[in-house]
């Protein structure tokens, strides 16, 4: 829908936008906390009817339906925390300076005209002419200055920032300069289009908690929909008609209503799906093979694997309790799993194993595999066994499990949230995996908001996460799961709570240095070999970015091959990497 333009650092040209970044804040849900959900009103027959009156109540021609990431009535409407807020509320109501094409590898403008490094620790952004909220005030260079300063509060996920950025000032009206006291090019370019630019007029009062506790229930973005309403089963939004980009872009939105519907079951998705209430959704939807080959629902591919990959799904174990503690028994942990099971039994082979750097394959390139080879792990239930009793633990009672060198109990619980049916699954092969190993591990399925909230706040013993999702770098990975400084609440990655100075340095290190160099790649290899004899996360397999049309009511969605075919998802984070473009491109049906 507009030009991709990429550029070289220190080009002269303003349109042109830098090619290295990261989802900082965690690219399909940060891991903030969110409320507990109520009942579900469409998990049964009944609630299947009440879903076509929801249809019922919005135009079907101006109206799309979507579901996938609201698990429970929304709540916020605070982009800050960068998760538990309303599906939309980063992307379709606030919006970054730059987007980013998950296919192209490019970063786009959006809000900003252009940006460029005017010296080796001083980068000048300046914004489009032309930008308001919709509130009708104008969006302009202190609102930019207004949303990079609220890094300083630890709290806000980007805070770690101004660990590398000096200061920030507006030198126009739509001009921006920053200065870097450690410039770190992969990292700058991630906060470019991970972050959401914020009003200053509306939330300069808040105070440091309401950074992250307000609701924000009365929004006011500068996006392409605002606010309409909401619901214990829905959110609604509705086309913003005096959008910037309409006038600035000559771009407009072919649906009036997107209604986010809420449900806490794939299998209720799928009845949506095929019932025709539902156009996109971005949930796992058993057995989508066989709909796709049937034409009843369509996807990015005709076949296999049918869907994008977005993200590595791993396993947290937190060391902030023992045994996880033990770097022995993370190993062990790691051989125990019999992931091709989980491919085959969860999924039907719509999943891929995933290579133990953690990186997904868009970044095979990058794969050190002479150190896979020397400190991956596979599957190996003997070599688990000998690395536990190698590091003193025995099953001393005869139960079939072993106890800590201290001869603790161990009792582990492993937690996924309630009705996401393929992760269930594979937590189930988890914990009967590690039991036959010794480890004593039961799945335990809270509803998706607990499972943030122990995410966040590191009240677990083992889960399974998958934040850190594509990206054009894949400095991404490694900073998610090395993140640092260890907090109360652990929003931006690192949700184990690893802790390593060397590690953290050589994250660093990668984000200073420019892909395509040899430092890049020497230090890229460094990290490798830090995670895989570490394991701070245990990587299983590569989440698809789950995206099923119905084309009855909208047509035009991203398939390959097509010039248009944008990420098709409205996870967290992913509106702006594809996902706009996606919505922007549809077209009704007939």
């Amino acid at each position: 829908m507009f030009l991709r333009q990429t550029r070289s650092r220190g080009t002269a040209a303003l349109a042109t936008a830098a090619v290295a970044g990261l989802l900082l804040a965690g690219c399909s849900g940060g891991g903030g906390s969110a409320p507990t959900p109520a009942a579900n009103p469409y998990a049964s027959a009944e609630g299947m009817d009440a879903a076509t009156e929801l249809v019922g109540e919005y135009p079907r021609e101006e109206t799309l339906f979507t579901s996938g990431t609201q698990w429970g009535p929304p709540s916020s409407w605070n982009p800050i925390p960068g998760a538990g807020h309303a599906t939309g509320a980063r992307g379709l109501l606030y919006e970054p300076l730059f987007q980013f094409d998950p296919i192209t590898l490019e970063l786009t403008p959006w809000l900003a005209e252009g940006g460029e490094w005017t010296g080796d620790d001083t980068y000048e952004l300046t914004l489009r002419e032309g930008l308001t909220w919709q509130d009708g005030e104008t969006l302009d260079a202190e609102d930019v200055v207004f949303t990079a300063e609220l890094g300083k509060v630890d709290a806000v996920p980007y805070s770690n920032i101004w660990t590398w950025l000096d200061k920030v000032e507006a030198t126009g009206d739509t001009t921006v300069e920053f200065t870097f006291s450690d410039p770190r090019y992969q990292e700058w370019d991630n906060w470019l289009y991970s972050t959401m630019v914020l009003p200053e007029h509306l939330m300069s009062d808040w105070s440091d908690e309401d950074l992250l506790a307000n609701p924000n229930e009365e929004p006011v973005g500068s996006g392409a929909f605002k606010f309409s309403a909401v619901g214990q089963d829905r959110m609604v939004w509705e086309r913003n008609d005096d959008w910037w980009a309409k006038s600035e872009l000559g771009l407009e939105m072919p649906m009036k209503y997107i209604v986010d519907v809420v449900n806490t079951s794939n299998e209720v998705a799928l009845g949506l799906m095929l019932s025709g209430s539902l156009d996109l959704s971005n949930n796992f939807l058993p057995g989508v093979n066989t709909l796709v080959d049937s034409g009843q629902v369509s996807t990015y591919y005709e076949g296999e694997p049918y869907m994008l990959a977005a993200a590595s799904a791993n396993l947290i174990p937190n060391q902030t309790r023992a045994p996880m503690d033990d770097v022995d028994f993370r190993q062990a942990l790691a051989r125990s799993i019999d992931v091709d099971k989980i491919v085959a039994n969860a999924y039907g082979g719509l999943v891929s194993k995933a290579h133990p750097s953690g990186l997904v394959p868009a970044f095979e390139q990058y794969y050190d595999q002479d150190v896979a080879a020397e400190h991956g792990f596979t599957f190996d239930a003997d070599e688990a066994a000998s690395i536990l009793a190698d590091a003193g633990y025995e099953d001393t009672d005869g139960d079939g499990f072993v106890e800590t060198p201290d001869g603790e109990q161990i009792d582990l619980k492993l937690i996924v949230p309630a009705g996401w049916t393929d992760w269930m699954e594979a937590a189930r092969v988890i914990a009967e995996d590690a039991s036959a190993a010794g480890i004593k591990v039961t799945a335990d399925f809270p509803d998706a908001g607990a499972v943030d909230d122990a995410r966040a706040t590191g009240d677990f013993d083992l889960l399974i996460n998958g934040n850190a999702g594509i990206s054009n770098t894949p400095w991404t990975y490694y900073n998610y799961a090395f993140y640092q400084p260890i907090q109360e609440q652990m929003l931006a990655g690192n949700f184990g709570r690893y802790e390593d100075k060397e590690a953290w340095e050589l994250v660093q290190d990668l984000s200073r240095t420019e892909t395509g160099t040899p430092e890049f790649d020497s230090t890229l290899s460094e990290v490798q070999e830090k995670f895989m004899t570490d394991l701070p996360a245990i990587p299983l397999w590569y989440n698809g970015a789950w995206a099923q049309y119905n084309e009855s009511q909208w047509t035009n969605w991203p398939k390959e091959g097509r010039e248009d075919a944008y990420f098709p998802v409205m996870w967290n984070n992913y509106v702006q990497m594809g996902g706009l473009n996606a919505l922007l491109a549809l077209e009704p049906a007939g």
